[in-house]
């Protein structure tokens, strides 16, 4: 049995006290009501979901299971419980070997591992105009296709571009099936998005990035998104969304929940990685291509607690876009939030927001150092 002692994050609020945990499960919440204010004990968390993750520590999602691995062990280390292994565009043959490699780690989780859900497809069904930094290797979706690979790997997340001629057929049927169907890499029209929001798709991926933006006379998709969505993605590194557009999208959507997006090169340090036309610079918290794209992130997920609190975000409603938005979104009733005989998922953060504890299924996985410059 592990105690742990500290201000503790419930759905009825902050409580004062111990949480204590036993077999993967929170066996006890021994506590009172309290305000955090008035002591200097870290905060107890529920532990992060990062619904959009495609690699970490120099290891990429895309080259199967050793890799993914390594990726889940890196993103425990900064308070990342659970996640979605996400792809990029790739060819039939690419996918059908790689995900059920991706699915031996989805059944049994690593030691010193975030629990790896499922996945997240975010390619192949986008726009060739919107790639954004994923490879252009775009088709159209097909339903016989979807469901062989949800034979393969526990599909969760599938990103679609309503633009493409035949997706507007598909959205209901993958909803259907359990999918969780958000529009992204688009150039889709306001009203394009609004059809697919009713015909069932539940989400937005990485919002603002790679589709058509809010004009006053054009509000696109950011503009179905700010007036429809009850759930989007949002990377806030402060580098892909303008703090602005963070808090429009804030106040719009009522269960924004955050990602990181993260590349390959998330953990490591500064510098040019790889040659040739897919070589990619890490410098102060972003990936880019050589013509300065964005290519993914380097965010971790402690470091967006921090940065949702910089930006005025109490540590609650924070927490709540890392963990229980997230969670509910994709129907976890057993995580994102800390309570007796759910899953022990939790993350010890310090009052200088400093992560100085993780607890994935109870397992206690040693924190990431981080730069004070970090915190």
């Amino acid at each position: 049995m592990t105690r742990l002692h500290g201000n503790i994050l419930t759905d009825q609020g902050w409580r004062h006290g111990a949480l204590l945990l036993e077999n993967g499960r929170i066996a006890a919440l021994d506590a009172g009501p309290a305000d955090p204010a008035g002591n200097d004990d870290p905060y107890l968390l529920p532990g992060f979901i990062d619904l959009h993750v495609h690699g970490g520590d120099g290891a990429d999602v895309m080259d199967g299971a050793a890799a993914l691995t390594r990726v889940a062990r890196k993103h425990a280390a900064h308070g990342t419980t659970a996640l979605l292994a996400t792809t990029v565009c790739a060819d039939d043959a690419t996918l059908s070997a790689l995900l059920p490699q991706l699915a031996e780690v989805c059944r049994q989780r690593p030691a010193g591992a975030a629990d790896v859900l499922g996945i997240h497809l975010e390619g192949p069904y986008v726009s060739p105009h919107s790639l954004g930094a994923l490879p252009d290797e775009t088709r159209a979706a097909a339903l016989a296709e979807v469901d062989r690979y949800r034979a393969l790997a526990p599909l969760r997340v599938l990103t679609l571009a309503p633009d493409v001629p035949g997706h507007d057929a598909l959205i209901g049927e993958l909803a259907r099936r359990g999918i969780r169907v958000q529009l992204g890499h688009s150039q889709a029209s306001y009203d394009e998005a609004l059809a697919a929001l009713r015909q069932g798709a539940a989400g937005f991926t990485h919002l603002f990035n790679a589709m058509s933006p809010l004009q006053h006379r054009a509000p696109g998709m950011v503009g179905a998104a700010l007036a429809h969505a009850e759930f989007s993605e949002l990377i806030p590194d402060l580098i892909h969304v303008h703090p602005g557009a963070m808090r429009v999208a804030l106040r719009a959507i009522p269960r924004l929940y955050c990602v990181t997006d993260a590349a390959p090169l998330a953990g490591l340090p500064d510098g040019q990685y790889g040659d040739g036309p897919r070589a990619v610079h890490k410098c102060l918290g972003g990936v880019r291509l050589a013509d300065g794209r964005l290519a993914g992130s380097a965010l971790t997920m402690d470091q967006a607690l921090r940065n949702l609190v910089g930006l005025g975000l109490s540590v609650a409603d924070a927490s709540a876009r890392l963990s229980r938005n997230p969670a509910d979104y994709l129907g976890l009733s057993e995580r994102g939030r800390l309570a007796v005989g759910l899953v022990a998922d939790v993350v010890r953060v310090e009052r200088d927001l400093r992560l100085s504890g993780v607890w994935v299924a109870g397992e206690a996985v040693a924190p990431a150092e981080v730069s004070p410059d970090n915190v």
